[in-house]
């Protein structure tokens, strides 16, 4: 049983105090080592440690001994008899702790910095963005080039996750969506005994409109998300590193079927949600407004062009290129820590939400000018 002769010894003299250090100093004995030190009672004074026992001194052992050192408010005044590496082991651990008893002076910004400091963020996000979707379209074109090279199994288990799997969400977010509008649209124009005209709102407000962008902010929530976790966690687990070694192309193999089966599966969705939201329509304008299915169907075949329902879907393909390569290439920029993981994520959905917003605003300015 080690008792604290072997570790350590105290000698007063005065107003000062010299500490032996005997044996062995290491992480395996730190136990003993420190309850040898607290057994000797340190004075507040100064303490000069002496080092000519001592076999060997590792950091952990070094840091034990001076916070004792510290919490009995001691000076070390003198390192006496230590070997060179010994010494250079204390001076080493007595410097980080005296970096670390340093607080970090926190620098404030001002408005002006701040807005300069975020534009530029904003500036190098963009550029990042927009080189991914460069590279992305390089790819797809070698993939048109020799389409032996596109991984169908892994394009078919996308366009299940980010389509078949959505359609249960889709429809009943977009359903309630019509069984609102056509109540709220009812109510104002049942004081005009214009009632009719509630099939128009709804069929052409939903196909062009609503339907596109709810469906995409569900999908952006969902599988844009998605594609950050799940690249993120291979880019964490190093699975990516291993597609590099085996000579494949990450980018090949993981970004292209993504993008593909949305691309596909969005504007699917969005039809599915148009026939939802108009089913919703059809059900309140039964009851509240006395439109039977047949009178809402025949109203609809004449307010509804077709050209509305087209620019819906057309809309709906590009909302899922910019969600696709957002969330491909935030799930690639993950540092190789978890919580970058979470704070990618969470950068994709609000990313690609303001994106899709962004995207329908300007198609509503281009459309309009164009009479369309």
């Amino acid at each position: 049983m080690n008792t604290t002769e072997h570790y350590c010894r105290l000698v007063r003299r005065g107003q000062t105090a010299t500490l032996f250090l005997l044996g062995t100093w290491q992480l395996a004995h730190l136990g003993p080592i420190d309850a040898a030190l607290a057994a000797e009672d340190l004075p507040a004074s100064r303490v000069t440690l002496d080092g000519a026992a001592l076999d060997t001194l590792d950091t952990a052992a070094a840091l034990a001994l001076l916070r004792r050192v510290v919490a009995a408010g001691a000076t070390i005044e003198q390192l006496a008899n230590f070997k060179e590496t010994h010494a250079e082991v204390l001076d080493v651990v007595r410097a980080r702790m005296d970096e670390s008893a340093i607080e970090p002076v926190q620098r404030r910004r001002g408005a002006l910095a701040t807005l300069g400091v975020q534009a530029f963020e904003l500036r190098d996000l963009l550029a990042g963005h927009l080189d991914f979707l460069g590279r992305s379209a390089c790819e797809l074109a070698n993939v048109a080039l020799r389409p032996h090279t596109l991984r169908l199994r892994a394009l078919t288990a996308q366009f299940e996750q980010v389509c078949l799997n959505a359609i249960p969400v889709v429809v009943l977010v977009t359903f309630l969506i019509g069984v609102v509008l056509a109540y709220l649209l009812g109510l104002q124009t049942e004081q005009y005994g214009a009632n009719i005209f509630v099939v128009d709102g709804v069929a052409i407000g939903t196909c062009r409109e609503l339907s596109p962008i709810m469906v995409a902010v569900i999908v952006a929530g969902r599988s844009g998300a998605a594609f950050t976790a799940q690249i993120g966690t291979m880019l964490l687990t190093e699975e990516i590193d291993a597609i590099r070694t085996l000579g494949l192309s990450p980018m090949r193999v993981l970004v292209v079927p993504r993008l593909l089966a949305l691309v596909a599966a969005l504007p699917l969705l969005v039809f599915v949600g148009d026939v939802a939201a108009i089913a919703g329509a059809m059900t309140v304008a039964g009851p509240m407004l006395d439109i039977t299915p047949t009178t809402f169907l025949t109203r609809l075949h004449s307010a509804l062009p077709l050209r509305h329902v087209a620019v819906g879907l057309g809309k709906a393909a590009v909302f899922a290129v910019f969600i696709a390569v957002i969330g491909c290439r935030m799930g690639m920029s993950v540092r190789r820590d978890a919580r970058s993981i979470g704070v990618n994520t969470t950068s994709t959905v609000v990313q690609s939400i303001v994106v899709v917003i962004l995207l329908d605003a300007f198609f509503a300015i281009f459309f309009e000018e164009l009479n369309i």
